[in-house]
């Protein structure tokens, strides 16, 4: 059986999920859209919107978590379920001026969205370059 896991990298795979952790902090509140803006004016805030529902989000998500590798300390990301945090998901948009799509990626540095991007180019995006 070992020799199947190596040949088609389930072991591979396996290590790199246990070694790539995102640091997640759940965005449950429009109360907390005011801190993050508060916050990038020091730390960069990324918000990661994401549809638990649609499997074009669920695969970005996937291939964002399995490609992150940026310090826990360098920023500060969000993650935000817009199923069941709608009202947070519509603030959202309203206070960042940013037309709501799924997934979608938020860069925010002194309370302005600097970077966005939503389905598959969220992985092209240099979150590093932002720090």
């Amino acid at each position: 059986m070992g020799i199947f896991k190596t040949l088609f990298g389930k072991e591979k795979n396996e290590e790199r999920k246990e070694s790539s952790q995102v640091p997640w902090i759940p965005l449950t509140s429009v109360e907390q859209l005011g801190e993050i803006k508060e916050k990038s004016a020091s730390k960069t805030q990324v918000i990661f919107k994401h549809s638990t529902t649609c499997g074009i989000s669920s695969m970005v998500m996937n291939r964002f978590k399995e490609s992150y590798d940026i310090p826990a300390a360098s920023l500060d990301l969000y993650y935000l379920d817009l199923h069941t945090y709608r009202p947070v998901s519509n603030a959202t948009s309203d206070e960042f001026g940013v037309v709501h799509e799924s997934p979608q990626l938020l860069v925010i540095k002194n309370g302005e969205v600097v970077a966005h991007e939503s389905h598959g180019a969220i992985t092209q995006l240099e979150l590093q370059k932002y720090i």
